[in-house]
């Protein structure tokens, strides 16, 4: 079999898919398609709740959400490559186990209405190869989407901070999980050729050129079951915060503006209080931080090496943290034995590293051009030794959320 899958990026192609599928659903055109794209983090996503840095790239897996009106106040929602639908209406609207997917539209329309926008009844088409079950901002780039079909089809006057503020809302309100900026920010923001840089503390976001030559960027969803081994809400604890917060040091030439405290004996007296377990993972976000601006130093300095490094000390960084798996560690270890030569620490040509939740899945691994045929045999080999069935996409840096 293939291993690198080719998603279709073919707009004029999928666009006529996209409207077949709402014709054929509802009896009625699109009168609205909007389309996001998906997305992985580089490092940073699990230091969010200590106001630190998250790198992220938004990709060329697009998830379109075409919509039209409804003569009622209905709504309802299907999923093109899931064959599934859903219903509900306003007065119904409520967080529901059964609906899966839906639940990420629905939890838009509960942003919308809870801060006074006045809604439709609306039918809603989504279209993405690839699954929300992936991860890869699949999810984000739906409800991104659908703020987009919503507020055009509605005729809301909604600004972009508005539209920020209806996500936070859908994200704690109704769903009941944390409002990752970062994941927003990437599917928005986003530009050809670029990274988006989050910072938690400013909550704000800059783009960062990319375009390192002669590399491919490959996303790998390992299929390996997520079994979770920690609780990571048990870390993010606000005495937690005072503590790393005693340890940031203000330095004018670092970008943010700080950096975390590096003398290990004062370290050490400050984590003193808590115990191994936790003063461990204390370290990995500390470490992490580091690993984001190591990382986009050495983007706009152009040096891959450099880059690679934080990278893959970003990976080890995350399986001291916990949330690797053996899995994803023995394809990370197959890609640095690419290199000519392995052991040679300082001047890696590839790199990789987990992505997303963590305990599974999503890996991404940035390789020089030549030894792309080489990954897709040890995937091969993955497959055989594990047994699990490896999907892979070549994916680039992709602009935000429009409207087509």
């Amino acid at each position: 079999m293939s291993y690198i899958e080719k998603i279709n990026t073919n707009g004029k192609g999928i666009m006529e898919k996209v409207r077949e599928a709402h014709r054929k659903e509802y009896g009625v055109e699109p009168e609205v398609v909007a389309v996001a794209p998906g997305r992985f983090h580089l490092a940073g996503e699990h230091t969010w709740f200590f106001k630190d840095k998250t790198l992220s790239m938004a990709v060329n897996l697009p998830v379109y959400v075409s919509a039209s009106l409804r003569n009622d106040s209905s709504f309802k929602f299907y999923f093109v490559q899931l064959e599934d639908e859903k219903h509900t209406n306003l007065s119904s609207l409520k967080l529901k186990k059964e609906d899966k997917w839906a639940n990420s539209i629905k939890s838009i329309l509960y942003g919308f209405s809870s801060g006074g926008f006045e809604l439709k009844g609306i039918d809603f088409t989504i279209y993405s190869e690839i699954l929300p079950s992936a991860g890869f901002g699949i999810t984000t780039a739906v409800k991104v989407a659908a703020c987009w079909a919503i507020r055009e089809l509605c005729g809301l006057k909604c600004s972009q901070d508005q539209i920020l503020q209806v996500i936070e809302r859908a994200n704690k309100n109704f769903l009941g999980t944390a409002n990752h900026s970062a994941d927003s920010f990437a599917a928005i923001f986003s530009k050809e050729n670029n990274l988006v840089l989050t910072d938690y503390a400013k909550k704000s976001c800059e783009l960062v050129p990319f375009n390192f030559k002669g590399k491919t960027v490959l996303l790998t969803d390992a299929l390996v079951p997520r079994i979770v081994t920690w609780n990571e809400d048990s870390l993010m604890q606000p005495e937690n915060v005072l503590l790393l917060g005693e340890l940031k040091e203000r330095k004018a030439n670092v970008l943010g503006g700080w950096q975390y405290e590096e003398d290990k004996a004062e370290v050490n007296e400050v984590l003193s209080v808590v115990s191994e377990d936790t003063k461990r993972r204390l370290l990995c976000v500390m470490n992490e931080h580091k690993c984001v601006l190591d990382c986009v130093n050495a983007i706009q300095k152009d040096d891959f090496a450099s880059f690679a490094r934080s990278v893959n000390r970003s990976h080890q960084n995350m399986r001291d943290y916990d949330i690797s798996c053996p899995e994803i560690d023995w394809i990370l270890k197959r890609v640095h034995e690419l290199d000519e030569n392995p052991d040679d620490l300082r001047n890696p040509v590839n790199c990789g590293r987990i992505t997303g939740k963590g305990f599974g899945r999503g890996i991404y691994t940035i390789l020089r051009d030549s030894d792309v045929e080489k990954y897709k045999e040890k995937l091969e080999e993955y497959e055989k030794i594990f047994g699990f069935s490896p999907k892979c996409y070549s994916v680039q840096p992709a602009n935000g959320v429009r409207l087509i």
